[in-house]
Parts: structure tokens; sequence; C-alpha cells
């Protein structure tokens, strides 16, 4: 008689296979009973790695991450000053972000379970302070920035789940006609809601310039 095949559970397939359902049924629609029919087992079967659903997404951010910095782009190279390194985490941080529906929700506020971050945290923070910030203001630049690419990229998946696949139901000229007796934020449209590339690289060079021109030791007084 055959025996039936069991799937050997461990929190990184868990969240692998989260992560791939992720993208069909968006952060609300994964549930662990979603997940555990995914992996053939039973749902009290995942409970002995997560206790709950925030336990989860902390285990799925904590691979998000991990698959951010495998990739060759988001090494920072030799010899960066604070500034390259600022804008190479961020653009890759996006960048990991979008490769999920919903991925800047999983993402935010989750606990990594490891503690491979660090080291990637301590190069950028000892490149601030080698440039002559103090440790208050390095954390407060990088994570600025942190915020502003997390931020960013909620608003962007809130109007497209995934790169160029719009909600249904928004549309910019239909908005437009909607505030028609506003003339300007009715014309603000076509910039709010598209060009979202070329809108994350300007914003984030601002902020790293607002950075260099308020914490940078020669801007000063």
């Amino acid at each position: 008689m055959a025996t039936k095949k069991t799937t050997k559970l461990d929190p990184s397939t868990v969240a692998e296979t989260a992560l791939r359902l992720l993208n069909e049924r968006g952060l609300e629609g994964l549930t662990l009973r979603a997940i555990a029919q995914e992996l053939h087992v039973q749902a009290p079967a995942l409970y002995w790695h997560f206790k709950n659903k925030q336990a989860l997404l902390d285990e799925m951010a904590t691979v998000m991450y991990r698959r951010m910095v495998a990739e060759p782009e988001a090494r920072p190279a030799a010899g960066q000053g604070w500034q390259e390194l600022m804008l190479a985490a961020n653009r890759g941080l996006r960048a990991g972000l979008l490769r999920y529906r919903d991925g800047a929700k999983v993402y935010s506020g989750a606990r990594f379970t490891g503690t491979d971050h660090a080291q990637d945290m301590e190069l950028q923070l000892g490149a601030l302070i080698d440039a002559g910030f103090t440790l208050r203001e390095a954390v407060r630049a990088s994570t600025t920035a942190y915020m502003y690419t997390l931020g960013f990229v909620t608003e962007e998946q809130g109007i497209e789940p995934l790169p160029g696949e719009p909600r249904e139901g928004f549309d910019i000229d239909e908005r437009a006609r909607r505030l028609a007796a506003y003339p300007l934020a009715a014309a603000a449209g076509a910039e709010l809601f598209s060009g979202y590339d070329e809108r994350f690289e300007e914003g984030l060079r601002l902020i790293v310039a607002g950075i260099e021109t308020v914490y940078a030791p020669g801007a000063r007084a």
C-alpha cells in the first residue's frame, strides 16, 4: 500500500509558498488555510512555525529581503559614498517590493527573523558616520529615505497592485472629467498616477539632496 507523501515544513518553505500565493490573492486573501492547502497539509501544522499571521508576515519580509540583496545590482560597490549607497539601497528596496502584490504592506512594520539585514545597516550607517554624521543623524537620514520608499511603493501598489496592471475602475481621464471644476487638481492626475519610475527617482534624489543640505558637516553653519 502506497504511503501518502508528506511535505517537510520549515519557516522559509511556508514563507516562499505564501509569497507565491500573494501575487494571486493579495494580502487580504492570503490565509494560513490557503497556504496549508497549497502545501497539502492541515492548517494546524503551520502553527508549529507561526503563532499568527503577523509572524508569517515577518518571515515573508525576511525572505523578501534576502532575495533583494541577492541581486547583483543590490550589492554595494567598494568605495561608494553614502549618497550612492543610499540611492542603491532604496532602488533595490523598491524593485524588491514591486515583485509582489501588496509587497510594501507585507514589509511595513515587519520584524526580521534573522540578523543578516544588520550587515547592510552597519555598512550604510558606517558610511554616513565616516562622512561626519552623528549616529543620530545617520539613523534619521537612512530611515527617512527608507520610509519615503516604503510609502511611495504603498501608494504605487494601491493604484497598480502589480506593475503595469492598474486596479479596476481607476482611470485618469475619468478622474479629470469628475474634477473639471478644479482644473489644476484635474490636470495633476496625469502626474500623480503615472510615470512611477521617473517620479520615484526624482523624489529619492530630492531626499538625498535634502539630507546632504541639512546634515552633511560641510553644510552646517
